[in-house]
């Protein structure tokens, strides 16, 4: 905490840095500490390696968001992820060898996943629902300032991760922490419909959404949910929303279905799979663990590149996904 305080104090530029796969914790935590910073005196700056996806737009300052590092910084906060396998564009734009020679800090939550930035001057990961709690908890004891804009980013970071105070990894704390936000003015039902307004979509995105429902496939006895999206599916309707976030609700509340899983195919041969598990069967991280990915026992992601074919890949996906439920039943 002491070293967290002194790299913060000498620094003044200080980026703050999302992996490759942005979500609704990685965003509003980033946006949050952005606030905190700048309230602190500093110069914050936002990365994130990829293009912020359309359906986080509703997030104030998304735009401020970059995918080049800054010229000139003192210190980089990494929030939510302890993997470098996250952070291939830096890799691939040659920056990664900037990072690694400042300072860095690491703030994360998730407590099952290796941690491989081992660069790092200050690695901070306790248990919490979202690393927007971690920042909360840091501001009570640091004495950080906390602006509404922060407030809301941490409540909404809170908020996404457990998705709506629902998951296992909800705890009292994490629930107290946005009773104190709402008693400091956080506004969720304005919260909400922002978030609702944004997710509005065209007539032709409902017509594909519906045409993804119709190409669900229930292999493992019925218990996977799985759907496959080609890369001319994903290059027409990203922009507009992440085709995978379209229908995997939908997956999930399908009759004896455990897991639900959307595969994307890329152009250049890469295949990424979204995870979601209904409760009760915790298996998400599990099953992207085996694939090289991460995530929570009931959202997780892994993207795969290794020159296998897509067909051997589901299948593996498929019998994994078999295994572990049938592990998960006989406990």
């Amino acid at each position: 905490m002491q070293q967290l305080q002194q790299l913060i104090e000498a620094a003044q530029d200080i980026v703050i840095l999302q992996a490759d796969n942005p979500d609704g914790d990685s965003l509003a935590s980033s946006l949050a500490l952005e606030q905190i910073l700048g309230d602190m005196g500093k110069t914050p700056h936002l990365y994130c390696g990829v293009d912020i996806v359309a359906h986080l737009k509703y997030l104030p300052g998304w735009d401020r968001v970059r995918n080049e590092l800054p010229h000139k910084f003192d210190l980089a906060i990494i929030v939510d992820t302890s993997s470098l396998k996250l952070f291939e564009q830096l890799a691939k734009t040659n920056q990664l060898a900037i990072l690694k020679s400042k300072p860095v800090v690491v703030l994360d939550h998730h407590q099952e996943v290796e941690n491989s930035l081992n660069f790092a001057r200050v690695y901070l990961n306790r248990p919490a629902v979202a690393t927007g709690e971690l920042i909360y908890d840091l501001a009570q004891e640091l004495n950080w300032p906390l602006n509404q804009e922060a407030k809301n980013m941490i409540a909404v970071s809170i908020l996404s991760d457990s998705l709506g105070l629902m998951t296992d990894s909800t705890t009292p704390h994490s629930i107290r922490i946005i009773a104190d936000l709402v008693e400091q003015g956080v506004n969720l039902p304005q919260l909400e419909d922002t978030r609702r307004q944004m997710m509005r979509k065209s007539p032709e995105l409902v017509r594909y959404k519906g045409e993804l429902l119709q190409r669900v496939e229930y292999p493992a006895g019925g218990r996977l949910a799985i759907v496959t999206i080609p890369w001319k599916e994903i290059e027409q309707y990203s922009p507009e929303y992440n085709p995978s976030v379209l229908v995997l609700d939908d997956m999930r509340l399908t009759t004896d279905v455990a897991v639900a899983l959307a595969f994307k195919l890329y152009a250049n041969g890469r295949i990424t799979a979204k995870i979601r598990a209904n409760y009760g069967w915790p298996v998400a991280a599990q099953l992207a663990e085996h694939f090289g990915g991460g995530g929570h026992p009931y959202a997780a992601g892994f993207k795969v590149q290794d020159g296998r074919t897509f067909t051997e890949l589901k299948q593996a996906v498929i019998d994994k996904t078999a295994e572990l439920l049938d592990a998960h039943q006989n406990v």
